[in-house]
């Protein structure tokens, strides 16, 4: 069947989306990036070639579309399913913690259940204790210190990453959101943040063992390697930044971090350290949160598990 042919039989937007999500689930998409289901995805390239807010009422589902505007969206439909093109880089905006984002290949698509913290003000966590300065380490599209920042306007954020051109998506989207309070710098890792120092560090570091990351889907060739890719265990980067924290966190001083499915060889390496596990809204996912006395009372068995990782 033609494009117009399925134009003539497509009418309203609620026929678009329920096309997409059904023709997304035939051909076996991935999706990871932003949504984690077809019709949410089809939702999102439909609203977008349509010009219509993410949160568009339901009430214009029965909405008729012209011809032009269903071939706007079976084009994109084809691209999704035929190039793996992630929606998210489709569209050119990806939504996180309830702010638009510019998404592009120059980093990872913004997602990270750290959302959910940064929107219920990192408490318990925090428990109640005064942030003036924040880190946002491998910070990527600059979307977690820019949504740092926005929901702590008293805050300073830096956000770090050592790539160029990350850094010039988060600058963007800095300026997109407006975000004065957030100045973003490029280092490797801590090595050029010397004398700067944080009452909270956060951080989605790179984290995906180096044979998931052979394995992962079409989709994930779109995005920078160097955002995922993390060793035989995930880690290479986490027990560098988990060594080096305490030289930058403030004496009562908080870390925040993600690690995904490495969670449980971070747990086999260090037993021993008190690391608290979040629970979000859908269960736990693999961040979690830890004290600077904590990193410092470990730190010698944590500096010797990173020297041998190189």
């Amino acid at each position: 069947m033609t494009d117009a042919d399925l134009a003539s039989e497509l009418h309203t937007i609620i026929d678009l989306i329920r096309y997409g999500g059904s023709r997304f689930n035939e051909a076996g998409l991935t999706f990871g990036h932003s949504y984690d289901n077809a019709m949410d995805e089809a939702t999102q390239l439909v609203l977008h070639a349509l010009h219509l807010p993410h949160d568009l009422s339901p009430v214009y589902g029965q909405s008729r579309l012209t011809s032009a505007e269903k071939a706007k969206i079976l084009e994109l439909f084809r691209r999704r399913i035929e190039e793996r093109i992630p929606a998210a880089y489709l569209t050119g905006e990806a939504w996180f913690a309830g702010l638009s984002f510019k998404s592009d290949p120059r980093a990872l698509v913004p997602r990270s259940p750290i959302a959910e913290l940064i929107e219920r003000g990192f408490e318990p966590w925090l428990g109640g204790r005064e942030v003036r300065r924040a880190l946002d380490l491998c910070t990527g599209s600059g979307c977690i210190a820019i949504a740092m920042a926005h929901y702590n306007p008293d805050w300073q954020v830096d956000g770090v990453d050592i790539s160029d051109d990350a850094l010039a998506l988060a600058a963007e989207n800095k300026e997109r959101l407006h975000a004065t309070n957030v100045e973003f710098v490029k280092s490797d890792l801590f090595a050029g943040l010397a004398g700067r120092h944080y009452e909270l560090i956060v951080t989605n570091p790179p984290y995906v063992t180096d044979a998931e990351t052979d394995a992962l889907p079409r989709e994930y060739d779109y995005e920078p390697e160097l955002g995922l890719r993390a060793g035989p265990d995930g880690l290479d980067l986490v027990l560098k930044i988990l060594r080096d924290a305490p030289l930058h966190l403030s004496q009562d001083g908080l870390l925040v971090c993600e690690v995904g499915e490495s969670e449980q060889h971070l747990v086999k390496l260090l037993p021993e350290l008190d690391l608290a596990w979040i629970e979000f809204k859908v269960g736990q996912m693999g961040v979690f949160a830890v004290e600077c006395r904590e990193l410092i009372a470990h730190n010698a068995r944590i500096a010797e598990l990173a020297a041998a990782r190189g």
